[in-house]
């Protein structure tokens, strides 16, 4: 992996990367060669070492998971022994099965590192029925279908001032200049908060999610207790802000009016809120990067897409699938559950790796990967989840990204990327931290 992309003459440097003394013995330290998967024994397959993820070398350990071992125990991680759900069909029936896998904080929440008791542990996805559903209702209606209808133009127009403004025919880092940048965008408008202020937004979604990563996080639990403190602050002034204000459709508002909402203490409001920061962000930026860097990928399917751009809409499920920018949703087991002559104990943590799902030979018909534009069962992907607890913004996110693909194909011949991307250290969300690209405009 090159430090610097170089394009007419112009050098775009990477970003260094900071030493981070392992979580736990025997977990890689940056830099260190990963070990293929056969050199592994079953019980040696961690997911919780983010090193794998950081240089992108997971995919041989699903593979050989699915094959030998789908629904695995690794008895000893960072967070303690946890399960593996590996083959879509097993994924979607976990998360499909609410009332014997729970989500809920009390049991430990959504995450492998047990949410009880955290600044951000409370909220609708970490909750169980019927305060889940109660809640969520809540702040349906900001991304309900007519509520996309009027963000459309927005949209649009946005995306349109944010791509005319981009540096062409030379290198500039795509995460930045776009994928933040338009996330942030509209994150703030559902938000009703200071277009101004927007990247704070964005900041606290990779804080909440990266605390132990020393380039996003580089003060530790102590910066991040601090710095989530204060995102509790602001938005508890703007809570009480908004219920002495008339009801309005920003999700602000719509907690600080609904039945099931109102009354929500200080904790619980930062979750609800840090979830639905991290859900308006994640899902869609590292989809709007991933979709760049899988197109250079398969060059072949960008020439497909340039030749008709009526597949956009079904190249987003693609790239959402191809992508899959959150790996993993975690839930604990309820009761003892037998899963492939495997007895999951009532208390134990599962994971479910939508990542791996998303790849399973078994289920995909074509090589899952691959990215193929016009695949025919691309909205089959788990990358939204699954259940009652299925992405609740999930139109949103198709939604920008369709706009950003027709959009890009009106003013550039091609977006090349340069150098192969910085990955961020986390097995939560799949994600970049730096891409290097050159736009080519049309002639």
């Amino acid at each position: 992996m090159a430090d610097t992309a170089v394009q007419s003459g112009k050098t775009l440097l990477r970003p260094k990367l900071s030493y981070k003394v392992p979580a736990h013995p025997g977990y890689l330290e940056r830099g260190d060669r990963v070990p293929p998967a056969d050199e592994l024994s079953l019980d040696q397959i961690d997911f919780a070492d983010t090193e794998i993820w950081r240089q992108n070398k997971m995919w041989d350990r699903f593979e050989r998971l699915r094959r030998e071992d789908p629904v695995h125990l690794t008895p000893d991680s960072f967070f303690g022994p946890y399960w593996s759900i590996t083959r879509h069909r097993d994924i979607v029936a976990v998360d499909s099965d609410h009332r014997r896998f729970s989500s809920d904080a009390s049991h430990g929440g959504i995450t492998l590192s047990n949410m009880t008791e955290t600044l951000v542990g409370r909220s609708f996805i970490s909750s169980d029925e019927p305060l889940h559903s109660a809640q969520r209702k809540v702040a349906q209606p900001a991304v309900a279908p007519t509520a996309l209808r009027d963000y459309e133009p927005l949209i649009r127009k946005r995306t349109q001032t944010v791509l005319d403004s981009l540096p062409t025919n030379e290198p500039f880092d795509w995460v930045h200049a776009v994928s933040i940048e338009l996330t942030a965008m509209m994150l703030a408008t559902l938000f009703n908060y200071p277009q101004e202020r927007r990247r704070e937004l964005t900041h606290w979604s990779d804080i909440t999610t990266n605390p132990s990563d020393p380039d996003i996080c580089p003060g530790g639990m102590e910066q991040w207790r601090k710095e989530l403190t204060e995102c509790g602050q602001v938005f508890w002034q703007i809570f009480h802000d908004r219920k002495e204000s008339a009801p309005a459709d920003d999700l602000m508002s719509l907690l600080a009016h609904g039945e099931a909402t109102k009354d929500l203490d200080p904790i619980a409001l930062l979750g609800t809120v840090l979830l639905l920061i991290i859900g308006g962000n994640d899902t869609t930026r590292n989809s709007m990067s991933g979709g760049v860097y899988a197109l250079n990928q398969f060059p072949g399917q960008y020439q497909k897409v340039k030749a008709n751009p009526d597949l956009i809409p079904n190249m987003v499920s693609e790239i959402i699938r191809w992508q899959t920018p959150l790996a993993y949703m975690r839930r604990t087991a309820l009761e003892d559950v037998e899963m492939h002559g495997k007895l999951i104990r009532k208390g134990d943590k599962v994971a479910m790796w939508y990542v791996s799902g998303n790849r399973d030979e078994s289920f995909w018909e074509e090589d899952p990967n691959k990215l193929i534009i016009d695949r025919k069962q691309a909205r089959n992907h788990v990358s939204f989840g699954f259940g009652i607890h299925r992405c609740v913004g999930n139109r949103l996110a198709e939604l920008q990204l369709r706009i950003l693909w027709e959009e890009i194909l009106e003013r550039f011949e091609h977006v090349e990327v340069l150098d192969e991307p910085s990955r961020v250290s986390s097995s939560f969300v799949k994600g970049y931290s730096w891409l290097p690209v050159v736009c080519h405009p049309k002639k």
